[in-house]
């Protein structure tokens, strides 16, 4: 499989280079950087339940306004940061994400998920949480007008780590949760991991395990998006400012050459000065032509 090792952006395609986004309604000229708010191009559905009955965490759903009955889109799940333990779907980085994979022609969910807020034990169920996403745009898909086959995540920092996770594990790994919507996969068919630690060893105490890395290390490593890195994983994005001082950039490089070692598919990006929370539109570059590329270049059916 193809993989790419790629150091800077000064490479990355000007916006008309995508012709068929724009023409599906998709990367508008002219936006201002910190685009949030939705128009009439895009419907937005808040606090949709996608868990079972008595779970508080809720979906908002971003899809194109205007579509034909015919169409079905390929889906991304959008998974928050907050360290694991907070933050929300609502916040500035997750709606630029949603709004703008809607105006380019995809249905987007932006998730909540199960947050360690009291000390409280939140791993594995927080990962169980995003994959029922996946599974849920499937059981939808015909309501939602959705592509089943061509699903997608994204995620940022905390995010990044657990979107990376969706993508590299597969129900062999025993990280598939047992319900709801058995009968649904989990796989996605890509994933674009924004700043997300990755090897949580290498990175500090969490939280969500209740326990220390000294006390727990097979814990962390049965955490770690490269304990599953292999040939077979879907293509992976993975960007990282060289600003950052949250998570080093050394997570990224670690996850990009274990994924370079496999011989998966891959891409790396480092953002020159950018620190560590960035949406698509950051003042360092524009990356929306990388980041709706990629999904549209590994989402849309080739029919």
């Amino acid at each position: 499989m193809k993989h790419v090792l790629m150091i800077s952006l000064g490479s990355l395609l000007a916006l008309s280079a995508f012709p068929a986004l724009s023409q599906a309604g998709g990367i508008q000229q002219g936006q201002p950087p910190d685009v949030a708010p939705a128009h009439a191009d895009v419907e937005i559905d808040k606090d949709v339940a996608y868990l079972p009955a008595g779970r508080e965490e809720k979906a908002d759903l971003y899809r194109p306004a205007k579509r034909a009955a015919h169409l079905r889109l390929p889906a991304v799940v959008v998974i928050h940061g907050g360290g694991w333990t907070s933050a929300d779907k609502g916040e500035e980085r997750e709606t630029n994400i949603g709004v703008n994979l809607a105006r380019a022609g995809f249905v987007a969910m932006s998730i909540n998920y199960v947050l360690c807020t009291h000390g409280n034990v939140t791993w594995p169920q927080n990962l169980y949480d995003c994959k029922t996403a996946v599974r849920w745009l499937r059981k939808n898909a015909e309501r939602l007008q959705i592509d089943a086959e061509h699903i997608g995540v994204i995620g940022g920092s905390a995010g990044g780590h657990l979107a990376a996770l969706v993508a590299v594990t597969s129900a062999a790994d025993g990280l598939d949760p047992k319900g709801p919507y058995p009968e649904f996969s989990c796989r996605v068919q890509c994933a674009v991991d924004l700043y997300g630690p990755i090897d949580l060893l290498s990175y500090r105490d969490l939280l969500m395990f209740g326990k220390t890395r000294k006390e727990a290390p097979e814990l962390y490593r049965a955490a770690s998006p490269t304990t599953y890195v292999r040939k077979n994983n879907p293509p992976i994005l993975i960007l990282h400012g060289t600003a950052d001082k949250s998570v080093d950039a050394e997570q990224s490089r670690r996850f990009a050459a274990a994924l370079h070692k496999a011989g998966a598919s891959y891409e790396l990006v480092l953002v020159e000065g950018a620190p560590h929370t960035f949406h698509l539109q950051p003042k360092q570059r524009d990356l929306r032509p990388l980041v709706l590329g990629f999904f549209s270049k590994h989402l849309r059916s080739a029919k």
